[in-house]
């Protein structure tokens, strides 16, 4: 489940990377954002009785961090390239991978998957918009909250209900931050597009990395998404026509052999079944 969100996630970022040039990166991110939160809002229904106080504190606490993540990342991406992007987003997931892991594992893996995002980003070459570096690095620790509550919600709220209160939550925040600066720029083919852009992203892979994290550990979910910057590179070069170096190239072996080793290890003792709640 994680493996599939994270390729629907980087194919509908490639696709977005196309709308940049035509209503900014706030603009895109707002797109998917306001159309994913209708969308949840429209089909799911959520009802007040399946929700504690607590548990509807997380939900909305989720869908700001999630507007937050969507918008400095496609910021990101304004300045720098998708693979590059992606490896410095996933500083935060790695962070949680340390925090939260047991034993060697807790070094072995998420420190191969470090080296393979150093190969990746190539820091030494001094060629990367530094503004654009600090919008990955910040929408990175964004995402580990993100892990952290999305887990919280999972286990809290039945099926992906949750979703159905975060993803409004976004849409609204992404609204106050990008509407006014886009609002303008709209066409009904802008529309259509982010309307296809919400189900790739973020709808059909928050709705999976949810489910996901009631069987995985936070450690393991957090080192598994550093196959999403080799996602990336990978996206990046085929839709993109963004070449990676040989450096990039062992990176990305590097960061795949993490993943595959987080993930053979981090089961949680005892999954959360999806009608929690």
């Amino acid at each position: 489940m994680a493996v599939t969100a994270m390729l629907s996630v980087q194919l509908g970022v490639a696709v977005a990377v196309g709308l940049i040039d035509q209503i900014g990166a706030q603009g895109a991110a707002w797109l998917r954002l306001a159309w994913a939160g209708l969308l949840f809002l429209l089909f799911l229904r959520p009802k007040r009785a399946g929700f504690t106080r607590r548990s509807l504190i997380a939900c909305a606490a989720l869908g700001v961090v999630t507007a937050a993540v969507t918008l400095l990342f496609m910021a990101a991406l304004g300045r720098i390239p998708m693979g590059t992007a992606s490896a410095l987003e996933f500083l935060g997931p790695l962070g949680v991978a340390v925090v939260q892991g047991r034993g060697l594992a807790r070094v072995v893996w998420p420190g191969l998957a470090a080296l393979g995002v150093v190969l990746m980003t190539q820091p030494w070459a001094g060629t990367v918009d530094p503004v654009g570096v600090l919008y990955a690095l910040i929408a990175g620790v964004c995402w580990a909250v993100y892990i952290v509550l999305t887990q919280r919600v999972g286990d809290q709220v039945a099926g992906v209900n949750g979703l159905a209160v975060s993803m409004p939550v976004a849409g609204l925040v992404g609204t106050l931050v990008a509407g006014p600066m886009v609002f303008d720029r709209l066409t009904p083919q802008l529309l259509l597009i982010g309307l296809g852009l919400a189900i790739m992203l973020p709808m059909f892979p928050f709705a999976l990395e949810l489910l996901a994290l009631r069987r995985l550990s936070a450690a393991a979910f957090g080192t598994l998404m550093s196959l999403e910057p080799a996602f990336a590179l990978i996206i990046g070069f085929v839709a993109l026509h963004q070449v990676p170096g040989p450096a990039s190239v062992i990176g990305i072996v590097f960061v795949v052999a993490a993943g595959i080793g987080a993930a053979r290890g981090g089961a949680r003792s005892t999954p959360v079944p999806a009608e929690v709640g």
